[in-house]
């Protein structure tokens, strides 16, 4: 080109000629990643949409939008990632919340502490909402919640599971009230009572009498559509009984079959109008999101009690405290049950004792276990009701001594430790209930033949099933003066039989599915029990990761720390009485009751994956 050779130029104004210089420069030398988030928001300001501005720049709108949502990120910490102070996932991580003092004051919290890793930073600024996987979030559903005026975060970065509900107020009531119509309208079916709750604790219709109902008849129609269901399963499976692997049509097949017939045979049950006078029904969530009715239980109070039409019209004192509701249709009683935990209180200077709360909902699903345990060991069961036959028949004052309590009284839980209903244990425990009773007789009079029918291997095994239900090891606090229904003596003796039953049947809590979270221990002891968990599973390198963090912060990352280690806290452990102690000075290995396989924690080396996954 000569000097003097006229070059085509294009004027422009404002955020249009920004944005040329962006691109021009973007194609010649890649720009700084915060440059390309101005400028989209640039045009996003001049009234372009994202689907514009993906043209423009040919990218697709999703880029744009995480683009727009990483401009949307405070002004300072922009200035911070510009000077390469935090990285791009970093970054990314702030961006699930529009609240800039929030994203500013969290890295701040962050920067100081190291505590900085994306997970951790989303961890942190979601802690007061509810994850749209919550059981209530799927219960109510996100286009209601937001109807109401809720607001969600959202993370366009990574898979946020539903995102974050905000206002957990608003869910909860949106919750209370839908459960509540639901109740008013299964009320119209002329049931006593009906109680409601988000969730009910494991064992709550333990005293009540289940009613026997009957499935709705099938219509011909809908006879003739299972027999044809039936038909076709059968002839799919004799063709292809002797392929290695089923084509995916007939696979996808056979799996509407058995969905269409499972559909059936799921149908409303009928009950008697005399039943239903004196019965209830439990309304709550299972832990899909899905409503949970469960119909027809009869509370021991109202066995004895005629029908009166007036039914209903008040609630008893004792099922009514802490809830919140009143009749309703038909004179049917609603309780929607509530209140909040106890608070514990919270003393993080010294390791002083676990609480005895804590120690009785520990010792609650080490029974819970035990009983599945037992209930799978027919010879153990045996020996061990034999056991207790004979103190009581030989050693007169001796009978207190056992954990089972033959009766055959099953002894209640006092307190509802966190997951405990839907544990590994709870639902084969009930699994077990259920089957044996589907093949027990309907009636009592019946029993005796029935059990004559069955062989060795049966009995034995419906007799360890009982006698797991006697099983009692969960620690009860015993008066100072041992005034009361329980004694300190007492209770140690039956704590040590329960070790005794423990070591027979090889319980292991790992196995049973126990695993330390901030819920159920963690979060209810002090920061040096904390520690000393930590210290012990993966040694004192990995408890100095966290001994800076406040309480909240050092229990989450203690739970992340402690998983797939099998760490247990002592009322957890089976100790082995017989074993010799450790004298090892200057090892960190592992205590006698851990679960095999762990490794000593002491001389790792820089590099050690363990401890990489710690600094994490």
């Amino acid at each position: 080109m000569s000097k003097t050779q006229a070059v085509p130029c294009v004027v422009r104004e404002g955020g249009i000629a920004a944005d040329d210089s962006v691109a021009e420069n973007d194609e010649r030398v890649g720009l700084h990643p915060l440059d390309q988030f101005r400028a989209f928001q640039t045009l996003r300001d001049i009234g372009m949409s994202e689907e514009d501005i993906a043209a423009r720049h040919f990218v697709n709108s999703a880029i744009v939008k995480q683009r727009l949502r990483l401009a949307s990120v405070s002004p300072k910490l922009h200035d911070v990632y510009a000077e390469d102070g935090m990285t791009l996932e970093q970054l990314m991580a702030f961006s699930v919340t529009a609240d800039h003092a929030r994203q500013e004051q969290v890295w701040e919290n962050v920067s100081r502490s190291g505590y900085d890793e994306p997970y951790q930073i989303r961890r942190m600024l979601t802690e007061n909402t509810v994850r749209g996987s919550d059981r209530r979030a799927q219960f109510v559903g996100l286009d209601a919640y937001q109807h109401a005026g809720g607001d969600v975060l959202r993370d366009l970065f990574e898979h946020d599971d539903g995102g974050w509900f905000q206002d957990v107020l608003l869910l909860d009531r949106l919750v209370t009230e839908k459960l509540k119509a639901e109740a008013e309208t299964i009320a119209t079916e002329g049931w006593k009572w009906i109680s409601v709750a988000v969730e009910f604790s494991y064992g709550h219709t333990q005293d009540l009498r289940e009613i026997e109902g009957r499935p709705v008849d099938l219509s011909p129609e809908e006879q003739a559509t299972i027999d044809a269901l039936n038909a076709e399963q059968a002839k799919l499976e004799a063709d292809y009984q002797d392929a290695d692997e089923l084509p995916d049509e007939v696979d996808q097949r056979l799996g509407e079959i058995e969905s269409a017939l499972a559909a059936f045979e799921d149908r409303p049950m009928l009950y008697e109008p005399t039943e239903i006078a004196r019965a209830g029904v439990f309304i709550s969530i299972d832990s899909e999101g899905r409503l949970s009715v469960d119909r027809g239980y009869v509370r021991l109070e109202d066995e004895v009690q005629e029908i009166d039409p007036d039914v209903g019209q008040g609630a008893d004192a004792s099922s009514t405290e802490g809830q919140e509701g009143g009749p309703s249709v038909q004179g049917t009683v609603i309780a929607v049950a509530g209140g909040a935990p106890d608070a514990e209180e919270d003393d993080e200077d010294a390791a002083r004792p676990l609480p005895d709360r804590l120690i009785t909902e520990l010792t609650a699903h080490r029974t819970l276990a035990l009983r599945d345990a037992l209930a799978e060991n027919p010879a153990v069961a045996f020996q061990a009701v034999l056991h207790n036959f004979v103190l009581t028949a030989f050693y007169r004052f001796a009978s207190s001594g056992s954990c089972l309590e033959i009766g055959l009284r099953t002894p209640n839980f006092l307190t509802q430790a966190p997951g405990l209903r839907e544990s590994v244990s709870a639902k084969a425990v009930e699994a077990r209930h259920e089957a044996w009773k589907a093949r027990l007789p309907k009636g009592e009079n019946d029993l005796w033949d029935a059990l004559t029918a069955l062989d060795g291997g049966a009995q034995a095994s419906l007799f360890a099933h009982c006698a797991s239900f006697a099983v009692n090891a969960v620690y009860e606090p015993a008066n100072r003066y041992n005034q009361g229904r329980v004694s300190a003596h007492g209770v140690r003796r039956r704590l040590d039989q329960a070790d005794v039953l423990a070591r027979a049947v090889g319980l292991d809590m790992v196995r049973a599915g126990w695993r330390p979270t901030v819920d159920n221990y963690l979060g209810r002891v002090t920061k040096p029990r904390i520690l000393e968990a930590v210290r012990e599973a993966k040694g004192e390198s990995s408890a100095q990761l966290i001994d800076h963090l406040k309480k909240a912060d050092m229990a989450k990352e203690a739970e992340r720390l402690l998983d797939g280690s099998g760490w247990l806290p002592e009322p957890l452990r089976l100790v082995d009485r017989n074993a010799e102690p450790l004298e090892q000075e200057g090892e960190a290995g592992p205590l006698p009751e851990f679960p095999a396989g762990e490794e000593e924690t002491e001389n790792v080396s820089d590099d050690d994956p363990q401890q990489l996954d710690a600094a994490e």
